[in-house]
């Protein structure tokens, strides 16, 4: 018998302090739907899932036939699985990791850099910048989000300055009249002004925040009314209480403008040249999320054959993957995640008749 290059996975979950907690978590009601033996703890954080082969979150494999242990691990002796281009192009490893976030609070403030700066930044500070590769993402809603994309436009900022003197006070009144002063003089001139009053907020000490944080909730609590706010923007006043003390809450005064897609966003890399104004300009990405819908009507649905691994996540449904190569089958319901090698043909027997959601990350080269 061939061996096999489609098999189920068991995933990380990664219990950062920011994710949605015990149930209430997607990434917990995922992982309890696949594996019915998962106790979750409802009072911790499930924040990511992690899917793919990443170091700190390998994931296990979940075929007895299989000698090796982790995704990693098999990849390593199986480098043709990734298809040819992809694995002469990112040396024989996965070159993505495909997550599910459920997020309570703000995440904290990433740069991510280009190839180039990264490799950079890890031969100077490894401590800091472990990782010598850059790190494009794509976020995509499973349901309704807020992310932070982008600057506000300079007359909100500008706004916020006026009415929120605690914000004010850390971005200085000198970057704050520059500030003002560049919105006659053009995009350069505004492009400059918005660098200084982010890298005053940024490279503020923890404690100086700390303090006008406490400050500006102390003031908002004393109003006794959170709609007395100068601002009337709902993420900044849901950002003020004492659970959300971090410079982010401040940022978001910054740097919070809707993206240009209803359903998706991409986080920008950041230039050598010019790390804080790469806005939004989506990098062709060395990886592509397809979203697969699939009637509760129709019986069988042939996964569309790639030059790339991937991997495929059920977020609704009941299947049985169908292995023609192996003459093998393999259960998935919601919550179940599937590799598969490159040129592997897979179908998808549906089990019940209701719609299935499937979210599927490879790399297209």
């Amino acid at each position: 018998m061939a061996n096999p290059r489609v098999f189920p996975l068991s995933c990380v979950v990664q219990q950062y302090a920011w994710g949605k907690v015990g149930s209430k978590s997607e990434v917990a009601c995922l992982l309890a739907c696949s594996d019915p033996l998962t106790q979750i703890s409802e009072d911790k954080p499930y924040a990511e899932l992690w899917m793919g082969a990443h170091p700190r979150g390998d994931a296990k494999i979940l075929d007895n036939r299989i000698s090796q242990k982790t995704l990693g691990q098999w990849i390593a002796e199986n480098q043709n699985s990734l298809g040819q281009k992809v694995k002469d192009t990112f040396n024989g490893k996965l070159p993505f990791l495909f997550k599910v976030l459920s997020v309570e609070t703000a995440l904290s403030i990433q740069a991510h850099p280009n190839k180039e700066l990264a490799e950079k930044l890890h031969l100077q500070a490894p401590e800091h910048y472990p990782d010598a590769n850059h790190k494009p993402e794509m976020a995509i809603a499973l349901t309704p989000f807020q992310g932070l994309c982008g600057f506000r436009p300079v007359e909100e900022i500008v706004t916020f300055l006026k009415k929120v003197p605690e914000f004010q006070s850390l971005i200085g009144e000198d970057a704050t009249a520059q500030l003002k002063k560049s919105m006659n003089e053009g995009s350069g001139a505004m492009a400059s002004a918005l660098k200084n009053c982010f890298s005053h907020l940024m490279k503020s000490e923890k404690k100086v925040v700390v303090e006008q944080l406490n400050l500006l909730v102390k003031r908002i609590s004393q109003q006794n009314c959170v709609e007395c706010m100068a601002c009337s923007d709902n993420t900044v006043r849901a950002g003020l209480t004492p659970k959300f003390i971090d410079v982010s809450t401040l940022c978001e005064m910054l740097d919070y403008t809707p993206s240009p897609s209803k359903d998706r966003l991409f986080a920008p890399t950041l230039s050598q040249d010019d790390p804080y104004l790469s806005i939004y300009d989506p990098p062709v990405p060395d990886f592509t999320v397809m979203k697969i819908e699939v009637p509760g009507s129709v019986t069988e649905y042939k996964v569309l054959t790639l030059d790339s691994a991937s991997i495929l996540l059920l977020v609704q449904g009941t299947v049985t993957a169908i292995i023609p190569s192996v003459q093998g089958e393999i259960p998935l319901s919601r919550g179940g995640v599937l590799f598969i090698g490159a040129n592997e043909t897979v179908l998808l027997k549906l089990t019940v008749p209701k719609n299935l959601l499937i979210f599927r990350a490879c790399c297209l080269l």
